[in-house]
């Protein structure tokens, strides 16, 4: 069986869930939170030591301000509300992506990172104003500013993920199949799973049923 470190999940459909159940795209973003804490819960019952969430992208910027406005007050209450809660559990809180958010999300975001710093059990990546090709082309000026050897090994420092494994296993809910600028470099060789579910809908015996699927795959890497 496939041994699994690490999963990677686009969390995809939110707004189409909240316009067919509540006629609102913002009580999708409510209630695919409660996906968010069930999935953490069985990626700890599973022994997996990473987990990346997909929240919000570089290009998510084109959204109806009032949606991001929601989106980012719904994100300020929920580490308001459980970040004490996570440091509990000995869940690690690492941002990705750019911390160009308000005064007080950025410093709500950078205390949540410190306080759970030295926890152990689960590190959570949140991937937030994040862009992969962002994240590439950051890493090619840095490792040429630092006239550093370019190789792969070297390259892999100067990413934000330089801090976690690649991820063997990428999830995308929602019915969609694309990486949508997500983890392009780190996601080279993980199996990908595209679900058909929208995210607020995806439960813990889907997450089981992918993982266990995954632990089935012969992984060839290249070779035979």
């Amino acid at each position: 069986m496939n041994p699994l470190n690490h999963v990677a999940i686009i969390m995809d459909g939110n707004g189409r869930w909240g316009l067919k159940h509540k006629n609102s795209r913002n009580e999708g973003h409510r209630f695919g939170l409660n996906t968010v804490e069930k999935i953490i819960k069985e990626t700890i019952k599973q022994k997996i030591r990473y987990l990346t969430l997909y929240a919000f992208s570089t290009e998510n910027w084109n959204r109806p301000k009032k949606e991001i406005d929601y989106l980012f007050k719904l994100l300020e209450n929920f580490l308001l509300k459980k970040i004490q809660d996570l440091n509990k559990q000995n869940i690690k809180l690492k941002i990705i992506g750019s911390k160009k958010f308000s005064k007080k999300l950025n410093k709500l975001l950078i205390s949540s990172e410190k306080k759970t710093s030295k926890n152990t059990t689960l590190q959570i990546n949140l991937a937030l104003n994040y862009g992969s090709k962002f994240e590439i082309l950051s890493a090619v000026k840095k490792i040429i500013k630092n006239k550093d050897i370019i190789n792969e090994k070297n390259f892999r420092k100067y990413l934000q993920t330089n801090h976690t494994p690649d991820p063997e296993l990428l999830i995308r809910t929602g019915n969609t199949k694309r990486l949508s600028n997500f983890l392009l470099w780190q996601s080279a060789y993980a199996e990908i799973f595209f679900e058909k579910k929208l995210w607020p809908d995806f439960n813990e015996k889907d997450y089981i049923n992918i993982i266990k699927k995954y632990k089935r795959i012969k992984r060839n890497f290249g070779n035979i």
